[in-house]
């Protein structure tokens, strides 16, 4: 796996996820209970959000490719070997005994 598969949103897209997410659950909110108002059925309004709920959830959870625009710069890959003698030159510390 590859770091874009890894992380697959930006900062930016991550952003406009929640922003569509919170804005389709208000509107859903709104509207839900508008007619939920009107026709006296609470039932109503519930499914409502609910489907807005599903909505938003199918339009901000996949990786979709316009939250992926502005990619995030890693740095780059160091060796495992510099680690490693780094680790072999330290000397364990000893304590003293009493």
């Amino acid at each position: 796996l590859t770091k874009k598969h890894l992380f697959p949103q930006d900062y930016k897209g991550q952003k406009l996820a929640e922003q569509i997410f919170q804005g389709i659950i208000l509107v859903s909110a709104v509207i839900g209970f508008i007619y939920g108002y009107i026709t006296e059925q609470f039932g109503w309004t519930v499914y409502i959000v609910m489907a807005g709920f599903a909505l938003s959830c199918l339009l901000t959870l996949p990786p979709w490719p316009m939250y992926r625009r502005n990619p995030l710069k890693w740095l780059p890959v160091q060796e495992s070997g510099t680690e490693e003698k780094k680790a072999a030159d330290r000397k364990p510390k000893r304590h003293a005994k009493s």
